[in-house]
């Protein structure tokens, strides 16, 4: 399997409002990178949906490490939210619809494509590609006003 880095941003401008998502993918010296956006959105949507556009733009299975400032994105993973979802019918600990489910429902089935380790790294901290990530929402963003 190859190995791929992927690094992943979601913005804002409002929340809801006008966002932008933004992916890296690194493969050795290959870099390719992704952006785009809705007029009407939440941040949180625009980090799911980072995620999911970087995973589909693969074209085979491979061992990915996905890096993300989202707290709610890598904890979903890491404390396996999501296996509690669907055994309580996309209800949440609250017993309230889970927020997002088609955007989750889709990074599922790309997760399962893949070999997938979730990162979290610290947003706005100096990190090369998650500077480049944040730059390109935010572009994405302002493409939309």
């Amino acid at each position: 399997m190859s190995v791929v880095s992927l690094y992943t941003d979601g913005a804002c401008s409002g929340n809801p409002g006008p966002g932008g998502w933004a992916a890296i993918l690194v493969y050795g010296e290959y870099e390719k990178a992704l952006s785009g956006g809705e007029k009407d959105t939440t941040n949180q949507r625009m980090e799911i949906a980072a995620v999911v556009e970087g995973l589909k733009a693969l074209t085979r299975p491979c061992q990915v490490k996905v890096y993300s400032d989202s707290a709610y994105v890598v904890n979903a993973f890491h404390q396996q939210w999501y296996v509690a979802w669907k055994r309580n019918g996309w209800r949440n600990s609250k017993n309230e619809p889970v927020k997002n489910r088609e955007l989750w429902e889709a990074l599922l089935t790309e997760v399962a494509k893949h070999k997938v380790e979730f990162c979290k790294v610290k947003g706005h901290s100096g990190h090369q590609y998650n500077e480049r990530c944040d730059a390109l929402a935010r572009e994405a963003v302002s493409r939309l006003r």
